[in-house]
């Protein structure tokens, strides 16, 4: 890439960032009330995106093969037994992480 191009694109990438900060501040400012919609898929979208990404995290687990899927079940465990007690997501994610890499690269080596 030249120099022109590197420029060009770090302008689009920082006005991309740029407008998708600001353009929900322009359409709902603060003395106008937020559309019910818009609500109503805040409340729901978040519970959709953990289900799409635990789907994508499980599509390619071989559950016929030699560890069966067990390091992926045990770590959906450990996700839900910590964020149970806890209520905690980043120590949820951190100690599901963990529970995997112990298990694939220790147990079942």
């Amino acid at each position: 890439m030249s120099n022109l191009q590197v420029f060009i694109t770090l302008g689009a990438l920082a006005l991309g960032t740029l407008l998708t900060r600001f353009i929900p501040f322009w359409f709902f400012p603060e003395h106008k009330p937020i559309p019910k919609i818009l609500m109503r898929m805040g409340d729901r979208l978040p519970y959709a995106s953990l289900g799409m990404l635990v789907v994508y995290a499980l599509k390619d687990v071989k559950v016929l093969e030699s560890s069966y899927g067990l390091p992926e079940l045990l770590s959906l465990i450990t996700i839900t037994l910590i964020h149970s007690w806890k209520k905690d997501t980043l120590l949820s994610i951190t100690g599901g992480v963990f529970t995997y890499l112990v298990l694939v690269n220790v147990v079942f080596k």
